[in-house]
């Protein structure tokens, strides 16, 4: 959607913020985020062995960055609605697939990655949409889907620098599983600032 365009729905109005100068300053403040995670992915490579990987939301590869020393580069896709975030992600993990797009429609066949990932997305995803970019994780996927977010018993919405309806927090792990039942819950924990991130919680599914 061109950023002159008015966004006509909560999704598209998000969209958007990420893709400008607002996507850009999270990229700055976060700049080295991937310090402190690399036990947490070498465990995660080492439980769950992917031949191919893609991250749905995946700024400049603070995750690919680790998963790139158990996965060759030219196996991995990293997607965000962000060119400059893109642009870095080049720079920081060379040899990845960046892709320019929106979660809502993934451009992939179905059942294309052994590995799918998210941390820090479906929290900026509105209920009108939700169910949708979960549906596309799960389809692209052919065995593991990775969820990281911040998690609340009941839904919560917070506003965030600034910013009304831009960051939710839910219980991710019951709606995968209630929405897409024939997954497998086969991992649910809780990561801190000790594992490289902020009070994340996340679940790994495995599709039968």
């Amino acid at each position: 959607m061109p950023a002159t365009e008015t966004p006509s729905t909560d999704t598209e109005r998000i969209e958007q913020l990420w893709a400008g100068e607002f996507g850009d300053a999270y990229l700055t403040r976060n700049i080295d985020a991937a310090q402190g995670r690399a036990p947490f992915w070498d465990a995660i490579a080492e439980r769950y062995p992917a031949r191919s990987v893609l991250e749905v939301g995946c700024t400049q590869g603070d995750n690919l960055i680790h998963l790139v020393r158990h996965v060759p580069a030219e196996r991995i896709w990293g997607v965000d609605v962000n060119p400059v975030v893109l642009d870095h992600l080049r720079g920081h993990v060379p040899g990845v697939h960046p892709v320019l797009g929106v979660a809502r429609d993934l451009p992939f066949p179905d059942d294309r990655f052994d590995l799918v990932v998210t941390v820090g997305l479906l929290i900026h995803i509105p209920d009108d949409t939700l169910r949708r970019v979960m549906g596309e994780l799960v389809r692209v996927s052919s065995r593991w889907i990775l969820s990281g977010e911040y998690h609340a018993a009941e839904p919560t919405e917070i506003t965030y620098r600034g910013h009304e309806h831009v960051l939710f927090k839910r219980d991710y792990g019951a709606l995968y599983q209630e929405w897409f039942p024939h997954l497998h819950l086969a991992e649910d924990r809780f990561l801190t600032k000790d594992d490289g991130f902020d009070r994340v919680t996340y679940q790994v599914f495995e599709k039968p």
